[in-house]
């Protein structure tokens, strides 16, 4: 079982910056894939930004890929989102996932291939 917590939410403007943390319970974080999703209000929740289990393999959304960057500290059992240039279509509760690797480059791109999910922080980027 694996427990995640999202933080690092919250108000900012067009064009400022955020950065998500998203922590992990037990003492096998490394032996997980991290996702990011986000779901705005009657939307579908979308794929955001993935790694793999050594940080060394990273997929972006088309709509973020430039602006955002997902890292992990596997030590802090930490996942991270540095958000920049944020526009308001950014305006979302953000997931972050955990995937159990199957495979060193497995990074998935889909939630349903996803184990664990955390409870949501909301971004909300104004204009």
């Amino acid at each position: 079982q694996v427990q995640l917590v999202e933080s690092g939410g919250g108000l900012v403007q067009a064009g400022g910056s955020l950065r998500l943390s998203c922590t992990a319970s037990g003492r096998t974080f490394s032996s997980y894939a991290m996702g990011w999703f986000r779901q705005a209000p009657g939307k579908e929740r979308d794929f955001v930004a993935s790694i793999n289990w050594s940080g060394s393999l990273t997929d972006y959304a088309e709509s973020v890929r430039g602006r955002f960057t997902i890292s992990r500290a596997n030590a802090k059992n930490t996942v991270y989102l540095q958000m920049n240039s944020l526009k308001p279509e950014d305006t979302a509760v953000y997931y972050c996932a955990a995937s159990f690797s199957r495979s060193g480059y497995q990074r998935p791109k889909t939630s349903t291939e996803y184990d664990y999910w955390g409870q949501g922080t909301q971004v909300t980027v104004s204009s």
